[in-house]
Formats: C-alpha cells, structure tokens, sequence
C-alpha cells in the first residue's frame, strides 16, 4: 500500500548509515536518512515528500511556539530473522493522533494517509532498522501550527513531519520511581489523553527534581487529591497485586496508551484478571509493604516494558520482594509481544503492518 499515496521522493547524496555504530544506539540521538514532510493548507494535505534528513526553515512568529499548537507519536519498525519489516499497530497510533489533534484544534488525518506516509519512510530507509534484540527503528510523527500570526486562535496551516532513529533499550536498569503528590501534570478537563508537546514541557521541572533525588522516574497523581496513580512519566503504570493485573482506566488525564493495550489484550487472551480502574497510592504502598504487589511495570511504545524495583512516597520507599527476571506476568507479556514484532511467533491479532519492499 505504499505506493498509492503520491509521494515525492528526493534521496539524500550522503547517506551516514556506515558511519553510524549500531553497537551504541543511545535513544533518539541518530537520525536516519530521510524524513517525511507534508504541510496542511486551503483545507487539505498537500506537498507529500520524502527529503534528506536536516534543518527546516520557520517562522519566528509561528503559532506552535508562541501558542503550544503542537503535539506528536511515537511507534516502532522492527526488522524480522528473514528481512521482512514489520510496523507495530500504526493504526492504534493513527487513531490516537487524529485525537489529539481534534483536541489542540487541529486538523485530522486520514488513516490511509499516516500510515502510508510512514510506511513509505521506513520502507526507503530500511537498512536503518537493527537487526538484533530489543532493538528496533523508532518513528515520531509530528505536528505544528505555521501561521505566522501573534493571537490566541488556532492556525490555519499546519506541517506534519514523521523522523526516524534507530535505538536499543529506552531504560537499561530496574526503575526506582517516587510517586508525586504535589506537581500537577494533568487535570480533569485538561488534555493529558493528548500527546501535546505541553504535557511534556510540563513535566520536566518535577522530573528533573526526581532525578536529582535518585529516582529514574515519577509516578504522577491525580490533580485534585494526590491519591490515585494516573501514569509513569515516560509509560503507563501497570500492576500485578493480589493475582490481577491492575491498571488506571485510560481517561482525559491518561494517555491510552498502545502497549498498554497490547498487554491488556494479551491478558485476558491468557485468562489474567484485569482490572481497569481507580488504583488508589494506598493500595500500592500497602501491597508493597504485605508482599501482595508481586510486579509493577511502565508499558510504553519507547520503554516497552520497563520493570519497577522500588516505590516511594513521601514516607518511605518500598523495594518489590520479587526480582523483575523472576515477575512471571510482566516477563510472559515482554516476550509475548517480543515475540509477535520481531516475526518469531505467529501474529494472530493482525498487529504488524508489514511494508512491502520496491
């Protein structure tokens, strides 16, 4: 299906893919080749091109920096034993993009159209994608506001751009994270279900304050009380307590997130009680504390499984009794899925979007 969307293609004279060291992929620092622009102007998509990686030109007065219209995604490529590659649920990603755009006053695109956009940009740049575990190509697609106009109204034009980097492991080591109980990062009626640049750009202080404290990440709370956990701060936040595999029901201040799904598919297929829902802090802290919270876990395109090995509140922290290669439900799903994206287990669900080659 590449093919049928009208794609001008421009290849770059000086590929880096032989001066790139693939043995040291540090996450999203090495661009690949080309990069995918399209611009939004009159009401439609126009102008789809595929060009070298590099610079853009912009505006200083354009709305995305003056006013945050701006907001992204973020899925993989992953190449199979027989060379065959593979998108994870680009379609998942298409309808989550399409919503945050509905909610920053900006323009949908058709489904056709995003993925093929970035099937057509893997598919060129194919030799990027790593051909060794746990490895894969990271694709972010993007959009931004370009009127060049100061005023608090939406834009009538818009760039859409997808780049692509080739990565290892998002996290390397067992996650200590701090539950936040002061710092805000969405609210009810706000647009924390919106990968919007500015729940990101509001995070960071907080974040930056964990980190100086020793923590790799916040588990962020809910805006009016501090007492139930919403989300991880680069992933969803997933539990196993008392035998069920329990998470926060996706909402306006919860990104629904893609692997989080796919986890929560994979459990009920395997007859795991699942519970989407309220998961108050005291409920953790206490399962924690009884050894009933056998394994917790951030679920997330970049960190795909990224295993907890301590909790803390403003009290105390509290180290999970069970090691993370030891966590049977949360090693069972990273293989599963694992498994499914790299082509060595049959994709029963219909997940990966396989791109054809010329």
């Amino acid at each position: 299906m590449t093919d049928t969307l009208d794609i001008k293609i421009t290849k770059t004279k000086s590929s880096r893919l032989e001066q790139t060291d693939f043995n040291n992929l540090p996450f999203g620092h090495i661009f690949s080749d080309h990069m995918f622009v399209a611009d939004f102007e009159d009401g439609e998509w126009k102008n789809f091109q595929i060009v070298p990686y590099g610079d853009i030109l912009v505006g200083p007065g354009i709305s995305a920096l003056h006013y945050g219209q701006s907001f992204f995604e973020g899925l993989k490529a992953y190449k199979h034993n027989d060379g065959t590659v593979s998108i994870f649920r680009p379609d998942k990603n298409a309808a989550r993009f399409n919503k945050s755009a509905k909610r920053l006053c900006m323009p949908t695109m058709p489904e056709e159209v995003f993925i093929q956009s970035i099937a057509a940009l893997v598919d060129l740049d194919r030799d990027w994608i790593p051909q060794k575990p746990n490895h894969s190509l990271y694709i972010r697609p993007f959009m931004f506001a370009t009127d060049k106009y100061l005023g608090v109204t939406p834009s009538k034009t818009y760039k859409y751009m997808v780049l692509t980097c080739p990565v290892g492991p998002y996290f390397s080591k067992t996650l200590r994270v701090k539950i936040e109980t002061h710092y805000t990062r969405a609210a009810e009626g706000g647009m924390g279900y919106a990968k919007s640049s500015g729940n990101y750009g509001v995070s960071m202080f907080p974040a930056r304050k964990a980190t100086e404290e020793g923590f790799d990440q916040l588990i962020w709370t809910d805006a009016k009380e501090h007492k139930y956990i919403e989300e991880m701060g680069a992933a969803n936040a997933m539990f196993v307590l008392d035998g069920k595999l329990i998470t926060p029901l996706a909402q306006d201040t919860i990104l629904d997130g893609v692997t989080r799904d796919t986890v929560i598919a994979l459990a009920r297929e395997w007859g795991f009680p699942v519970e989407e829902r309220k998961v108050s802090v005291a409920e953790i802290i206490e399962g924690a504390k009884t050894g009933k919270l056998t394994d917790a876990f951030g679920a997330g395109t970049a960190a795909t499984i990224a295993s907890v090995g301590s909790i803390s509140d403003d009290s105390a922290e509290y180290t999970l009794k069970i090691e993370p290669k030891d966590r049977e439900f949360s090693q069972r799903a990273l293989k599963a899925m694992n498994d499914i994206k790299y082509g060595n287990a049959p994709d029963t669900h219909g997940w990966n979007y396989l791109v054809s080659g010329d």
